[in-house]
């Protein structure tokens, strides 16, 4: 009888499913990698809404919501300009943690060289 093959490795966060691929989402997979190929790692989380809007004003990086990355052919967090920043917070704030939706939960990550990442989830 034939030995089986062990399956090929796949990436840390994916499953395959029968008809493509599902990647986990960023809080589920406890990180992801960026189009610009950076690590982020789930830190903490969900956070308290004070210390979220600690973070929407002092984090490096603030992510609300996704975006589709023709580059890197999946789903990634949708980076915020800082002028954005302060007017998410508050949409945010209005439904966190809320049992209707839209509803967000936030939470903490960080890269390797130091940088910290508020990343708001988004339930609609």
């Amino acid at each position: 009888m034939p030995k089986r093959r062990k399956p090929a490795a796949r990436p840390a966060g994916s499953v395959e499913a029968d008809r493509g691929s599902f990647v986990l989402p960023p809080v589920a997979a406890r990180g992801f990698t960026d189009a610009d190929g950076c690590r982020w790692r789930l830190v903490r989380g969900p956070l308290d809404p004070r210390r979220a809007k600690r973070l929407a004003v002092q984090a490096d990086v603030m992510s609300m919501g996704d975006r589709y990355d023709e580059r890197a052919g999946r789903w990634l967090p949708r980076f915020l300009p800082e002028a954005e920043r302060p007017a998410a917070w508050l949409v945010a704030r209005a439904g966190y943690g809320a049992q209707g939706l839209p509803s967000y939960r936030a939470y903490e990550f960080s890269a390797d060289d130091g940088r910290v990442l508020l990343f708001v989830e988004t339930h609609c």
